[in-house]
């Protein structure tokens, strides 16, 4: 496994990273938890270093399944993690509001340390921007907890260019996560030249496009109603239909390289920058190894370009989120 530097900074991660979400939540059917177990440890028998999760996966649960399997591998891997929301105070799991006050920061993070049994969380995103809280209070509170040992890098996710720059005025942002993929293009515009000019390292989730990229969806592809695809506009039966064609582009250019569209997508998403390191997901052992073939596939100039210019000509139908979510975005 090659590695790579987030940014400008110290922390030096696999060239893939692992995205455990889908482990204990948001897609179904739910998989058996001593699975995931075994598959996140496979990953590491891989080289991978790099792993995801957040308090609100599951809720608790992901952090608590991702802390078990890496146990073994202290001071070896390095475990992102994420604060910023409000649970429903009726105990269910839903989450109802943004909540980034440092005194929730400093309540989650000592939660999230003893979930994932460590005595230090490596990378810790804010993840969402809390219109609320300025984002230099959160920026000061991470940089507290820092300070104190208990956090290693502060990170961002799905933040504007403005809100990174004022976060990073406080304290050194290491990396931001935000959607990124053939499909989903916005961080180029503006996020991706800013980080490249302050030495912040990019973690793209979702490179995949939530597995549409694929190639194992069409427009007879359906979704249980615990699926959260099952509310996402680009996956209605039109939309899989219409984005076909990206898919296709994908597969094609696959046929000519020996290898499969999900390589195709991870491939190009590595040769953009050499400090973007995707997160993709999965629950299945031959999905983690088909992905981390796509270190090793070398796309030349000329592949990049015909891969970047024909995705771009593809209009994309369906916004990524309903409006509720995607107004959390981008701020």
């Amino acid at each position: 496994m090659r590695a790579r530097t987030l940014g400008r900074s110290t922390l030096t991660v696999s060239a893939l990273g692992l995205g455990c979400m889908g482990m204990s939540f948001s897609y179904s059917p739910m998989p058996d938890r001593s699975q995931m177990l075994a598959l996140i440890r496979a990953a590491v028998d891989r080289g991978v270093t790099f792993f995801d999760t957040a308090e609100v996966y599951g809720p608790f649960t992901n952090e608590e399944l991702v802390g078990e399997a890496l146990a073994p591998h202290r001071g070896k891997v390095v475990i992102a993690t994420k604060f910023g929301f409000k649970r429903d105070p009726r105990g269910t799991q839903r989450w109802t509001a943004l909540d980034s006050r440092p005194e929730n920061i400093r309540a989650v993070a000592e939660a999230s340390l003893r979930r994932l049994k460590v005595d230090a969380i490596d990378l810790f995103y804010q993840h969402r921007v809390d219109p609320a809280v300025a984002i230099e209070d959160v920026a000061g509170a991470v940089k507290e907890l820092i300070r104190q040992g208990k956090v290693h890098h502060f990170g961002l996710s799905e933040a504007s260019a403005t809100t990174i720059r004022r976060a990073h005025a406080v304290q050194r942002v290491t990396a931001v996560q935000s959607e990124y993929s053939l499909w989903t293009r916005g961080p180029e515009r503006e996020v991706l030249p800013t980080l490249e000019e302050l030495g912040i390292g990019f973690v793209p989730y979702s490179p995949l496009g939530k597995g549409f990229l694929t190639g194992s969806m069409d427009q007879t592809t359906t979704f249980d109603a615990t699926d959260f695809r099952h509310i996402l506009p680009r996956f209605t039966p039109d939309a899989l239909k219409a984005n076909q064609a990206l898919v296709d582009l994908l597969r094609a250019m696959g046929a000519r390289l020996g290898a499969t569209p999900a390589q195709i997508a991870l491939a190009w998403l590595l040769a953009q920058k050499p400090w973007i390191v995707p997160i993709p997901g999965t629950t299945k052992l031959n999905r983690l190894i088909e992905n981390l073939g796509a270190v090793e596939l070398a796309l030349t100039a000329d592949d990049l370009h015909a891969i970047g210019t024909a995705a771009a000509a593809i209009p994309i139908e369906g916004a990524r989120y309903p409006e509720s979510l995607e107004k959390l975005t981008g701020r």
